[in-house]
């Protein structure tokens, strides 16, 4: 889960490109709904435009503008890709983006698994330095548990068991960076 801490980071910075973007095509009317959907169905627009941040735009369209004025303005862009940096996203924005396509679904479905663990802070939202956390402290659990695992199973830490040539899940340090290399 390691890359998936800057997850956050991709998020924010594919919504403001894709934002960008959109407004770009369109500077006299603005990033508005008609907008999107003309620019998602252009197949002009196929390379360029990235199409799961843009349905999420547009799925999140009535949110996102917050005046009500129709257009998704600038700073209510900026508003939401500085929360996300800032906040996190929260478990409904994962599930439309993993919905979307936009990141690998192991990557999200591991997110997904352990929200509420990642959520150090019970906001509703994990940030990039929670998914680090995590995945730090699950990185130190495991080396936990093989070094509990050799003390159980009497297997030197150094040199391995008699056996470790015949049992993959006995091996010491010497030979732990050929582990996986004859796989």
């Amino acid at each position: 889960m390691a890359s998936g801490s800057s997850i956050i980071t991709s998020i924010s910075s594919n919504l403001a490109n894709t934002y960008s973007y959109l407004a770009a095509l369109y500077p006299e009317d603005g990033v508005t709904y008609e907008n999107i959907t003309k620019a998602r169905n252009d197949n002009s627009n196929y390379l360029t435009l990235n199409q799961s941040f843009a349905s999420y735009l547009q799925n999140n369209f009535a949110m996102l503008d917050k005046d009500g004025d129709g257009v998704i303005g600038a700073d209510e862009m900026s508003k939401l890709t500085n929360t996300i940096a800032s906040a996190g996203v929260s478990r409904n924005e994962l599930t439309q983006l993993a919905a979307s396509g936009a990141y690998s679904g192991e990557m999200i479905s591991k997110i997904m698994d352990h929200f509420d663990e990642i959520d150090s802070n019970h906001d509703g939202r994990v940030t990039s330095a929670e998914i680090s956390a995590f995945s730090y402290d699950c990185s130190k659990q495991e080396k936990l548990d093989e070094e509990n695992y050799r003390k159980a199973t009497g297997t030197s830490v150094f040199y391995g068991d008699d056996d470790s040539s015949v049992d993959v899940s006995s091996y010491s340090i010497l030979s732990y960076k050929y582990k996986n290399f004859n796989s």
